[in-house]
């Protein structure tokens, strides 16, 4: 098989790899595909427990959502995957009918659906934080003694100004919860 490098133009050194920030140059692409990478194989250890039993990366974002926030609106997860109604419909068709999560009608508004993991769902989550928490607790180890602070700062910085506040809100919310939660 061909280098995909060598079938590709070369691009200008400045176009291809930096971003103009005043009089230096970073060379950001370099970040971005560390970026690909990292989040293919964060993912990948989740997607080969997926496959056999049919299910996908959008499985996996609901199971983990549903498990950190059991009893969220469907409207809620809508506003965090930021994904169409259609789409998480069917994902979520699938989670119920295969028992890893219970929609049950809001107390309130039994027009509202509220989502639940069951115990099964709780232990397929278990399996996915425990793979994904080993890779980042290594990741983080190998980073030096600043590396977890650092990290975090980063991929609060990614996200969208605008969103940071609610993020932030949203996982001490789950954390809050998980610690009160009997072990």
């Amino acid at each position: 098989m061909a280098d995909i490098n060598s079938l590709m133009d070369p691009a200008p050194a400045h176009a291809a790899t930096a971003v103009e920030d005043g009089a230096a140059a970073l060379p950001l692409v370099d970040f971005i595909e560390l970026l690909f990478f990292a989040y293919r194989d964060f993912v990948g250890d989740p997607d080969q427990i997926l496959a056999p039993i049919g299910f996908g990366r959008a499985h996996h974002r609901v199971v983990h959502f549903v498990n950190r926030h059991p009893g969220m609106r469907v409207t809620d997860l809508l506003d965090i995957l930021r994904i169409t109604k259609q789409s998480l419909g069917r994902v979520l068709r699938e989670l119920v009918d295969e028992g890893f999560v219970e929609s049950r009608a809001g107390s309130s508004d039994r027009r509202q659906r509220l989502l639940f993991p069951t115990a099964k769902g709780e232990a397929l989550a278990r399996q996915f934080v425990g793979l994904q928490s080993r890779r980042m607790a290594t990741a983080l180890e190998a980073s030096g003694p600043d590396g977890r602070e650092a990290v975090q700062r980063f991929l609060l910085a990614m996200i969208d100004p605008e969103d940071r506040a609610a993020v932030e809100r949203l996982i001490e919310r789950a954390d809050r919860a998980a610690r009160a939660r009997p072990a």
